[in-house]
């Protein structure tokens, strides 16, 4: 699917409050990446890079999620920083996208996005709860090259 379609098919709005409410919860922080046109490589190691292009590694408590999706290949990655990474292991990254799959092979893409938002803003909450000195340091829209 052609990465315009599958945008066209996002429910924008309520992917950005799904973000904005499950960030109210937490100082984490979770962005959606959607990339455009073909993928040659692996959607993990693209995921990576495409955190540090963002710059999502430089948030105060190294606690940002990058959801990153590839839908032209049908394929996507979740990929979370060090501190985060630390407390939950790839489990329960790989969980998560075991669900995304599910509905994305129904194309249910906003479902899909909204309910990986939610699972990871529980997470984050759990490990790192919002506190009145926290700033929202990345945008919430999607983003996309």
């Amino acid at each position: 699917m052609r990465s315009r379609e599958f945008l066209s098919k996002l429910e924008h709005d309520r992917i950005v409050h799904a973000i904005r409410e499950g960030e109210s919860k937490t100082s984490g922080e979770i962005r959606v990446y959607v990339q455009r046109g073909k993928l040659k490589a692996d959607p993990l190691i693209v995921a990576q890079k495409k955190f540090q292009q963002l710059q999502m590694h430089k948030t105060a408590e190294r606690n940002a999620v990058l959801i990153f999706v590839a839908p032209r290949e049908h394929k996507f990655a979740v990929v979370g920083d060090k501190a985060i990474h630390e407390k939950c292991g790839d489990e329960f990254w790989q969980r998560i996208v075991e669900r995304m799959r599910t509905h994305f092979q129904n194309e249910k893409f906003s479902h899909a996005l909204i309910e990986a938002i939610n699972e990871i803003c529980k997470l984050l909450a759990t490990h790192f709860p919002k506190t009145s000195t926290n700033a929202n340091e990345l945008p919430d829209e999607i983003a996309g090259a």
